[in-house]
């Protein structure tokens, strides 16, 4: 059980093109975001499609098959962890964001 403790598994849609940065490493990096859709009806019986985003980043091989491979609209499966991290804006304000973290990416849809 202890390897599901921070797994998360999503399927959604990119909601623009990737955008891909080479590391000094040498390594790639690829972030991109996707919605993921809830549909419920309301107290008054009306459907309600409720649309979140999430960050997604990607690492190595798989940022080098989202670069090649994946676009905006396209509707992928992504499997990673969840991780927060923050930084200093340029007014010393402190920053975070929350972000998937991708360790295996699936593309669905027609090609």
């Amino acid at each position: 059980m202890s390897t599901l403790r921070n797994k998360v598994q999503l399927i959604g849609n990119l909601g623009n093109d990737p955008e891909v940065i080479t590391l000094e490493s040498g390594k790639k990096l690829a972030k991109f975001s996707i919605a993921t859709n809830d549909t419920y009806k309301n107290k008054d019986g009306e459907r309600v499609t409720d649309t979140q985003w999430h960050n997604i980043v990607c690492f190595g091989k798989t940022a080098d098959v989202v670069e090649n491979y994946v676009g905006k609209g396209k509707e992928v499966a992504v499997e990673g962890k969840i991780n927060t991290r923050s930084w200093e804006d340029k007014e010393g304000n402190k920053r975070y964001t929350t972000e998937i973290v991708c360790n295996e990416l699936l593309m669905l849809g027609s090609k």
